[in-house]
């Protein structure tokens, strides 16, 4: 073989190796884990890359010309391959250590070569590769006198000269910057480009980092894109078909969250996240709550030493925000500072049919509503980090949040008896739902660098949320002049107090073992009244509808065991157990509630085997409990629309979930491929049931109760393609049996069983085009189909975006433009039906929307090896909606 082939051929495998562990391969996130594998496979990459590098290029590893594309230099000459090894060089004691960046991204360059040479014979006398943070390490080297080259495709060659060690010495050269080969840099795309999906043994990673479509928008517009996630319109987010699930921010819960995920995700910035992991089969380590699984959205942290600040922006039709986020870290001590505010504005239309038979007559009500939204959303942030030392660090955080959402609605009833005209009703109501919340987090970490992987952690955290929800409500004549005017006061507090210690610890090379304890003081109390006045009186008491409170105290206290164990034969097992015991001391108006004490074992298992190449297999069965929420327990009695009341039931228990799943993940030449089944079964499930008003002509009255039963099979199945190296297109489709059993309402008053069943389907389609001079294109689309309910069937909805960006010259800085459901609204219909009643409800939502949205970042930086920290994780309350 010539000198030209075998170098291609090296330098080919050499960064299909690079490729495949950059995107994080499945078959690479094993090797990843494994050290002993990890240390041969880096080897492997270093000598392939030194070869190919000095036998492909001329003069040794210099620069990388313009090519074919392939990252080939069509000129060079045929030459010898000019890096070998001296074999006789003295060994030493002294090492050498640095960091390797980008310079124009101030990011770390993964994989960079290192070549140290002698001055004295001008020879190679050892190698080494920068790791995942751009840190590379030198070790036993004698005294002496050298220089170190450094390369790495898609940047000019750096060398550092004039390097003096003496015996025993330990050097740090600091942070080396890389400059940027403008010629070569467009054609290397894919090999440097992170893998939009990450696969691990738990759990499935979304990087979304890079998309356009959701600048100027927050964390729904993200989740759209997520596989096996759906979020409908009213920002509500389901796993595989299931809302029962609790979303983390960077590990950590909020109040703000479980009162209300959907207002949670309004006061996250879409430009602020780095990741979002989806867990489907949570360990033992995590709380046992959430019986679908666990959302943990990562938000972007700065490894930066110096002043920065980033400035986020986007002014839309139905929306706008404003982000402003400085960092400083200097030595040990690193500062955050955030704020990100959010305007939103729309209009709806609603129209309701429903007929229910009361007291042996059939009550027909027909309503139209107008509706329109304002609402404005923040949430601030000021953190620390401080380096204690090479093995500790300690964390804090307080974050604040705020929420102002106004609905004006005006409503227009008639209502039918047996099919004859009866009367008619107008209605002009303004809700109010708004909160302010703080989470203050303080966190320590110590490592035992003598022991890789062995850690101890103990995490604290306080979250307190102040919710209102409030209405005002107009009674009109026919000519719209006021009769009279009614108000429902409704005052929550939802806080929470959290202690855990988390402690790991390898055994050998190829086992971990985890253990840990936690505790929980959770308070949820709401006070409620209702006040009525007439045309031109004063507010008092509705004597109709006394006031109330509920005092619900909910004490918990965990401890976990986890056990993994990796084969030689590429095998990895995951198992555990966890404990929960949970105490509530709840009361209303009316005396103590009586809920028992319970105690809940929720074991875990994790199976993960790699067949062949880039295919991984894995197997999961968890147990999962889910306890009521806030939205869920709150007994006010919310008679905004006086013909679809709604009220909660302090008296729910947890439901209980068996989950299995079975997952295949491969890579096909540009493709890669995830396809899962997957089944749940759940006990005592936490459904919504509808039933006609004892006292209201014509009303609904919905509430919650434990008696259901759930059932799903289903698969999900995503793929991501690499069409060019600057054109990927990803999607994915998910099809479920959904099958639900409980009861309701007969017409003898006396509750009866009842099924229902159906198929649901869902996907997602999104493509990405990178062209030159920094401008990239962006199209997504995302539909779900009608989804079953125990009474009936929730609508279905679509949605679509396409979004274009520019960045600045000076990569610090970016404008876009983004559309979204531009063609026109959408309605969605849904539908309730049992012996009693039948309802049918239409949602005309106009949320078309253009944007345009600017993105600077402002200071000087240099990079610093990220730190490590912990935080609690408390993922065990439902949030308010149907359990399917």
């Amino acid at each position: 073989m010539s000198v030209k082939n075998h170098g291609q051929s090296v330098e080919g495998l050499y960064w299909s190796i690079v490729f495949f562990w950059k995107i994080k391969s499945p078959l690479f996130c094993v090797i990843k884990t494994h050290k002993k594998m990890k240390t041969i496979i880096t080897s492997i990459i270093l000598t392939l890359g030194l070869t190919a590098a000095h036998a492909q290029f001329p003069g040794g590893p210099g620069g990388m010309p313009s090519g074919d594309g392939n990252g080939r230099n069509r000129n060079a000459q045929p030459q010898q391959p000019t890096l070998n090894l001296e074999s006789t060089a003295p060994k030493g004691n002294a090492k050498i250590t640095g960091f390797i960046v980008d310079s124009a991204a101030t990011q770390a360059v993964e994989f960079a070569n290192i070549a140290l040479y002698s001055k004295t014979t001008g020879k190679a006398i050892d190698g080494t590769m920068a790791d995942e943070k751009g840190k590379f390490t030198l070790k036993s080297i004698a005294a002496g006198e050298y220089k170190i080259l450094i390369s790495f495709i898609g940047f000019k060659d750096k060398t550092i000269d004039n390097i003096k060690l003496a015996k025993g010495q330990e050097l740090e050269v600091g942070v080396v910057k890389l400059n940027p080969n403008v010629q070569t840099l467009n054609e290397v795309v894919v090999t440097g480009e992170k893998s939009l999906i990450e696969e691990k043994v738990d759990r499935m990673v979304y990087n979304a980092d890079k998309d356009l479509t959701a600048r100027g928008g927050d964390a729904a517009d993200v989740l759209k894109k997520v596989p096996m996630l759906s979020v409908d319109l009213d920002g509500n987010v389901s796993l595989r078909g299931s809302q029962n699930i609790r979303v983390l921010i960077n590990n950590k819960p909020s109040t703000i969250v479980a009162s209300s995920i959907a207002d949670a995700l309004k006061m996250i910035p879409a430009d602020l996240i780095k990741s979002v992991e989806v867990i489907t089969a949570p360990s033992a380590k995590y709380d046992a709550e959430g019986s679908a699984g666990i959302i943990n959205i990562i938000t972007k942290k700065s490894s930066l030493q110096g002043l920065t600040l980033n400035v986020d922006s986007g002014v839309g039709i139905r929306g706008s925000n404003l982000s402003l986020n400085g960092n400083y870290r200097q030595g040990k001590l690193g500062v955050t500072l955030g704020g990100f505010g959010r305007m939103f504005y729309n209009k709806a239309a609603m129209s309701l049919d429903q007929t229910t038979l009361q007291n042996g007559a059939s009550l027909l009500t027909k309503q139209t509503t107008d509706a329109s939204d304002n609402g404005l959303f923040g949430r601030y942030n000021l953190g620390f980090d401080y380096d204690l030392g090479k093995s500790q660090a300690l964390t804090a955080n307080v974050s604040f949040g705020t929420r102002n959402m106004v609905r004006a609605q005006d409503m227009t009833s008639n209502l039918l008896r047996d099919n004859t005209f009866s009367s008619t009703s107008y209605r002009g109501v303004t809700t109010k739902d708004l909160s302010n919340n703080v989470d203050i987090n303080l966190d320590y970490i110590r490592t035992f660098p003598k022991t890789p992987g062995k850690e101890w952690s103990i995490s604290t955290q306080y979250s307190r949320s102040n919710l209102t929800n409030n209405f005002n409500a107009d009674l009109l004549d026919a000519s719209r002049e006021l009769l009279s005017r009614q108000k429902n006061l409704n005052f929550n507090l939802n806080q929470e107090a959290t202690i855990q210690t988390d402690y790991q610890t390898p055994i050998k090379k190829n086992q971990m073992i985890e253990f840990g304890a936690k505790t929980i003081m959770r308070q949820v109390n709401s006070d409620f009244s209702y006040q009525t006045a007439g045309a031109t009186g004063v507010f008092a008491t509705d004597v109709r509808n006394p006031e109330g409170f509920l005092n619900y105290n909910q004490n918990i206290v965990a401890g976990y065991l986890s056990y993994t164990y990796s084969t030689a034969n590429k095998y990895t097992f995951k198992v555990g157990s966890r404990y929960e015991y949970t105490t509530i001391d709840a009361k209303d108006q009316i005396g103590t509630i009586d809920i028992p004490s319970y105690g809940s074992l929720v074991p875990s298992i994790n199976v993960s085997k790699n067949i062949k190449g880039t295919t991984t297999l894995k197997a999961a069965y968890n147990r999962r409990i889910q306890r009521p929420g806030l939205q869920q327990l709150n007994p006010n009695f919310n008679a905004a629309n006086p013909f679809n009341i709604s009220i909660g039931n302090p008296n729910l228990k947890p439901e209980l979930t068996d989950n299995f799943e079975v997952s295949l993940s491969t890579s096909i030449k540009k493709t890669y491929l995830n396809a899962s089944v997957f089944s749940r079964s759940t006990n005592n499930s936490i459904m919504r049931l509808s039933a006609p008003s004892d006292t209201l002509a014509g009303a609904i009255v919905t509430t919650f109760e434990n008696i259901g039963r759930q059932q799903i099979v289903g698969t999900n199945v995503f793929a991501n393609v690499f069409i060019t190296p600057k054109w990927t297109l990803n999607g994915g489709i998910d099809l479920y049996y959904s099958y639900l059993e409980g009861k309701v309402q007969g017409r003898d008053g006396l509750s009866v069983n009842t099924s229902n069943a159906g198929w649901v389907v869902g996907g997602r389609l999104m493509s990405s085009l990178s062209l030159q001079n920094g401008w990239a294109m962006q199209l997504h689309g995302g539909m779900r189909g009608n989804q079953v309910t125990l009474q009936g069937i929730q609508g279905s909805f679509y949605m679509y975006s396409f979004g274009v960006k520019k960045d600045f010259a000076n990569k610090k800085g970016s404008v876009g433009l983004a559309a979204e459901n531009f063609l026109g609204g959408m309605t969605m219909k849904s539908s309730s039906k049992t012996p009693v009643l039948s309802q049918t409800m239409v949602n005309n939502i106009y949320n078309q929307n253009v944007k345009v949205t600017f993105s600077y970042k402002i200071g000087k930086m240099s990079f610093v090896a990220p730190k490590k920290t912990k935080g609690v994780k408390n993922d065990d309350v439902k949030e308010g909606g149907d359990n399917n």
